[in-house]
């Protein structure tokens, strides 16, 4: 089965913390002959999505347009905080999250999934420059401040920036097995945490 991941992306978004989930995604497709993975970035409106740092990119769909995604990746970066304020997409994760087989966040992303709720009960890590604002978003769950990423089962969170390709390496190791997340990593010339 190819499954839909996707990665969203908004003004201000950390670059490697949805680049580097991409490159995973996109690269072990490619590897298994592009039969397992639809990478592709969504935004929450139509056109050019300004990143940290001022890297422009077009983003493949709206949150409107993307087709169920199975796998959905939440970057970090300063552009989280607005995302906090918009109710429209919190009930959007909210909803989507009963059909989505894995959720996913990289660094502030995870104060995306505890303003929806999402994080209520689980274990959670951030970027260590943010723990204590994920604590005050999720008091009813337990922030791991050591964790490169924590698996819950159908939610994980990621440390800070680089460790997203981590993660993702997990997600593609829990999906298609150990061969293929490490060939997905020798192949990138990344040595796993």
């Amino acid at each position: 089965m190819k499954r839909h991941v996707a990665i969203l992306v908004f003004d201000d978004v950390e670059v490697l913390d949805f680049a580097g989930p991409f490159e995973v995604f996109a690269l072990a497709d490619e590897l298994h002959d592009h039969a397992v993975f639809h990478t592709f970035t969504l935004a929450l409106k139509p056109g050019t999505v300004r990143t940290r740092n001022g890297l422009k990119i077009v983003p493949d769909f709206t949150l409107e347009s993307c087709p169920l995604p199975h796998v959905f990746v939440i970057p970090g970066g300063a552009g989280t905080r607005p995302l906090l304020q918009m109710p429209s997409l919190l009930e959007w994760l909210r909803v989507k999250s009963r059909k989505i087989e894995l959720l996913m966040s990289v660094c502030t992303g995870a104060l995306v999934l505890a303003r929806a709720g999402l994080l209520d009960g689980l274990r959670a890590t951030t970027h260590h420059a943010y723990l204590d604002e994920l604590r005050a978003l999720a008091p009813r769950t337990e922030i791991d401040p050591e964790a490169r990423f924590v698996d819950n089962g159908q939610v994980l969170t990621a440390a800070g920036i680089s460790a997203g390709i981590d993660c993702s390496l997990h997600v593609v190791e829990r999906l298609l097995g150990a061969a293929a997340a490490e060939t997905t990593a020798r192949t990138m010339e990344y040595r796993r945490a």
